[in-house]
């Protein structure tokens, strides 16, 4: 099947036509600055977006279109065939992720005045973690609360990780569910998960993508009365929103929110840049170790993403930490770029650890495909 596969962004719209049973990027693309002039909305991108793939379709139609859709609440655990009670449902979990199910519903809203004919499959981030045990995802704060707002833990980062364990799971020959493992999805946004025979039981980003890790411009865990605190010195919503999610993290530590540039000021003697990397390798091991335990030991440590792929100093700053697990990093296998699965660790190493490249596109392309071929067979 030839598969749409989009991700609608407030002012974005990243995309890629994937063939299926070649496995083949037949074209790709984004378009920005959707709300200006030239791209008013989000049809308009559509309609930019098919001239655009014309000439690489060379005739062919698209079979189906793959959404990327961030949050899926506690009402979607798998992918679905879209239709319109889907779509409002996926606007009316807007609270829970406003920057992001607006406008995915708006790209799907798009797909059906364009394509109407063609089948359309929501892939949510968070669906990967409905298996999240209650002790896992429940916070402790009044259960009101999460009857009335639906404040829990729901975790993202869902489609990258299924998509690596499996491969991780066939890397070293482990039935997937029988796989237990730590997964770090490691990009400008971060996060680390814990499975327990395939499944996810646990993992650090929580009732939005802020919580846990330190990332490109999130702060991660803090105390959250630091935000009651700034709220009486007069820090409003909005402001504290920009400071957590978008001032924070390793700019604000490192001077830079890419891991590259840091790294380098790092090594040129930059001594704010060595202390970002060594507290985000500090935060991630202390994720590592506690998820090791948590799934009654981890048969495998996954880096992926593109920090997780690229950042050999950072894996082997990580590794460092992980010391009384015995985990221990081959330094010339550490070092290889390379797009395909590999092992990182030593084989005095207790726990494998491997690299595995991520490609949501062609998750979603899968899970799209799958989607569509069991609601036939219904």
């Amino acid at each position: 099947m030839l598969v749409l596969v989009v991700n609608s962004g407030s002012s974005s719209l990243k995309y890629q036509v994937r063939d299926t049973d070649t496995r083949e990027v037949v074209a790709k693309g984004l378009i920005d600055r959707i709300g200006g002039p030239d791209v008013p909305d989000h049809h308009e991108a559509l309609v930019l977006l098919r001239k655009q793939v014309a000439e690489a379709l060379d005739g062919r139609r698209i079979d189906a279109v793959g959404h990327r859709v961030v949050h899926g609440g506690e009402r979607f655990s798998q992918p679905v065939l879209v239709n319109n009670e889907i779509t409002r449902a996926i606007e009316r979990l807007s609270p829970l992720a406003p920057l992001h199910n607006p406008a995915s519903a708006m790209g799907i809203r798009a797909v059906t005045d364009l394509y109407p004919d063609v089948p359309q499959v929501a892939v949510f981030d968070t669906a990967f973690h409905r298996s999240l045990p209650q002790r896992a995802w429940r916070y402790a704060i009044p259960q009101s609360l999460y009857r009335r707002y639906g404040i829990r833990r729901y975790g993202f980062h869902g489609t990258s990780c299924a998509y690596v364990s499996g491969l991780a799971a066939d890397f070293l020959g482990v039935p997937a569910n029988q796989f237990d493992a730590v997964v770090a999805h490691l990009g400008n946004g971060a996060s680390v998960t814990a499975l327990k025979n395939g499944r996810s039981i646990d993992t650090s980003m929580g009732f939005t993508p802020l919580a846990g890790l330190v990332m490109g411009t999130r702060s991660g865990d803090i105390d959250p009365s630091i935000l009651v605190f700034l709220g009486r010195e007069g820090y409003g919503p909005d402001e504290l929103d920009d400071l957590l999610n978008r001032e924070s993290g390793l700019l604000a530590l490192g001077g830079a929110a890419d891991m590259r540039e840091v790294e380098e000021a790092a090594e040129a003697g930059n001594e704010e840049a060595k202390l970002a990397l060594e507290i985000a390798a500090y935060r991630l091991a202390k994720y590592i170790g506690g998820y090791h335990v948590a799934v009654g030991g981890a048969q495998a440590i996954v880096f992926t993403a593109g920090v997780g792929e690229n950042a050999s100093d950072f894996r082997a700053q990580v590794a460092g930490h992980l010391s009384a697990l015995n985990v221990r990093l081959d330094p010339e296998a550490n070092a290889v770029r390379s797009k395909e699965t590999r092992r990182i660790s030593s084989p005095e190493s207790a726990i494998e650890v491997l690299v595995v490249p991520t490609d949501e596109e062609e998750a979603i392309a899968e899970a799209t495909v799958d989607t569509i071929l069991a609601a036939g067979r219904e």
